[in-house]
């Protein structure tokens, strides 16, 4: 973190995480998560990720409209799924849903390599543009569907999505190495969604954790791969 004149509303934010992650213990498992993301979301700017006129609230934790329907996810979720997939420094990952590319800067904070794919053009175009501008260089964005995942850069230590499917895509699974984490919410829009955890077995089956009720905008098929 930067920039002085958001310091205190970061910090602020900081606390908030920490706070939130042990109240939902009971559903997660993790009453706080690893150094390495934490200093993660201290470290990215998010007031970067957003309209300049939405900066007084840049630092709340709460998602925030993107424009084309989309959201910059709340900061709690940020967190908790990035600590989820259990990433190292030579990690790489897969995200679906680049959006703002918030997302994918907290990932190449921790990770080694991280992937993301967009369905909005618009929205991927912005994103790259912006995380090489703020020195994200370990990350790559293309346009695509984010079903058929990214195969060409399989397989992955992690997967996370930031949409929500009402089930589980198989190509995602397929794209894991044995051990693998996948972290999805999953459910329809306007009911109950649930934020899983899932592992890839020896066998390529997937153990799936039910993590923590959610509400996430819905994953739409898109475009092929550009």
């Amino acid at each position: 973190m930067n920039d002085p004149s958001f310091a205190d509303a970061h910090r602020r934010l900081m606390e908030e995480i920490e706070a939130e992650a042990r109240e939902t213990a009971h559903w997660t498992g993790r009453v706080r998560y690893a150094e390495r993301v934490m200093m993660a979301m201290a470290s990215v700017p998010r007031h970067e990720f957003v309209a300049d006129w939405q900066w007084p609230v840049a630092y709340a934790n709460c998602p925030l409209a993107i424009g084309h329907g989309q959201t910059i996810s709340q900061p709690y979720i940020v967190a908790l799924m990035t600590d989820l997939l259990d990433l190292d420094a030579g990690s790489r990952v897969l995200e679906i849903g680049t959006g703002c590319g918030y997302q994918a800067a907290v990932l190449a904070s921790v990770a080694g390599r991280v992937y993301s794919v967009e369905v909005i053009p618009e929205l991927a175009d912005t994103a790259r543009r912006r995380l090489a501008h703020l020195g994200y260089d370990n990350v790559q964005v293309r346009v695509g569907d984010g079903y058929t995942g990214w195969s060409e850069q399989a397989p992955f230590d992690g997967i996370i999505v930031t949409a929500a499917p009402p089930e589980i895509p198989g190509a995602l699974a397929d794209q894991l190495v044995i051990g693998g984490r996948l972290v999805i919410p999953v459910g329809t829009s306007g009911q109950t969604q649930f934020l899983y955890r899932c592992v890839r077995e020896p066998d390529g089956t997937l153990t799936n954790e039910q993590k923590l009720p959610v509400a996430f905008v819905p994953m739409v098929p898109g475009l092929r791969p550009s």
